[in-house]
């Protein structure tokens, strides 16, 4: 009995801290900075699928993945930076479409600013990347060769910009891609640059 009874002190004593943790960290506006979705992406992939089978985002929900990937950090050996951008991607990727249009509304000008100007290809090198590499044959399970002449980009355009807009889940792959690639900072000529760009890249 006293043994129980200490437990549930100390699981008591844990919450308390956490509470105050967490207001001193709202107080002084010292929460870490929001990962990035790009990248999350990537490394997801990397790291995930070494222990177990990729999983669909939107088997857990937002907060549950939270607990999930600091969970994880710790078995994974995933740096503070990496866990941060798995969660955003995992985030982006779970959101209906009314929530996406909110993500990281706190850093929405920062990521405006970041990319004013950048041509489609500018737009591919800082968001599209990660995933679909370099060379555009996809860098993660259920990325799409866009080099293949009747794949994806074979698409009519409104189609394929409804797909980078609001996000799109090829059948039997284990993850989507996030509205926008989880950049809710590009327009609509933003897309319109980078779609332009992977025609004109990855079907000579």
């Amino acid at each position: 009995m006293k043994k129980l009874t200490k437990q549930i002190y100390a699981v008591i004593a844990t919450a308390g801290m956490l509470v105050v943790s967490s207001s001193a960290f709202s107080a002084a506006g010292e929460w870490p900075p929001t990962g990035d979705a790009a990248k999350g992406a990537k490394t997801w992939s990397d790291n995930c699928n070494r222990c177990h089978n990729l999983r669909d985002p939107k088997q857990l929900r937002d907060d549950q993945w939270i607990s999930t990937m600091f969970h994880m950090r710790v078995r994974a050996g995933l740096t503070g930076e990496d866990t941060r951008d798995i969660l955003a991607f995992l985030q982006a990727s779970n959101n209906t479409t009314s929530k996406k249009a909110s993500v990281r509304a706190s850093t929405s000008t920062a990521s405006a600013e970041a990319t004013a100007g950048l041509t489609g290809e500018g737009v591919y090198t800082q968001t599209c990347i990660a995933c679909h590499g370099g060379d555009g044959k996809g860098t993660v399970p259920g990325a799409p060769d866009f080099t293949d002449k009747s794949g994806r980009l074979s698409k009519a355009d409104d189609v394929l910009m409804n797909h980078m807009t609001n996000g799109f889940q090829s059948s039997g792959s284990p993850m989507a891609m996030p509205a926008k690639g989880g950049n809710s900072a590009l327009t609509q000529g933003d897309l319109k640059n980078v779609l332009q760009y992977l025609k004109d890249t990855f079907l000579k």
